[in-house]
């Protein structure tokens, strides 16, 4: 063979719709998966605050890969930062949640209770240059009527026997918010 006839038959091969090129296709994703969007509530941009009403930081909640995983990426009002990565598991056919921030890892697992608020159960470990400590841990997020949610973390203290809060705040849309600290709501 000719160079020119390789290179004429490369040419052409390049233009020719291939096996590869249709692979290449994007897959349908998640929105037909049972229970894929049981968490959809979530989604958003959002304010939040702690049980006295004060500003504890801003939470967005985004859809990604093909409506496959929720991605969180928290910043606190005083400068700290999260990402958790929130997917339906079905060869558990359960949620589970991935969070990592500083010196924190929290991995739980779940799904909608009876009143159809987001239920996760695991595991809380906090690290350092001084090892680290792990306990059982939950999460609840409820949604409101108003259209707010309510997140409710519990840490287990086995040493008097007790689930303990963690946290407790409420998510408010910033196009929702009038009390928005940032003044996005006013847009």
């Amino acid at each position: 063979m000719t160079f020119r006839t390789i290179l004429t038959a490369g040419l052409a091969a390049a233009f020719v719709p291939s096996g590869f090129a249709l692979a290449q296709q994007a897959p349908p994703g998640c929105t037909d998966v049972p229970h894929a969007s049981d968490f959809d509530f979530w989604v958003g941009d959002w304010n939040v605050y702690g049980p006295n009403g004060q500003f504890a930081g801003t939470n967005r909640i985004t859809k990604r890969h093909s409506d496959c995983l929720i991605l969180e990426e928290w910043t606190g009002a005083s400068g700290g930062e999260g990402t958790s990565m929130n997917f339906y598991d079905p060869s558990v056919q359960a949620w589970r949640q991935v969070w990592m921030s500083a010196n924190t890892f929290i991995d739980y697992t779940g799904g909608l209770n009876e009143d159809g608020a987001m239920f996760l159960e695991g595991e809380i470990t906090n690290f350092g240059p001084t090892g680290q400590t792990s306990a059982p841990f939950r999460g609840l997020w409820t949604l409101n009527e108003d259209g707010s949610v309510t997140q409710h973390f519990t840490q287990y203290d086995a040493a008097n026997d007790v689930w303990n809060v963690w946290f407790t705040g409420r998510y408010v849309r910033i196009e929702d918010d009038p009390n928005d600290p940032n003044g996005a709501s006013e847009d």
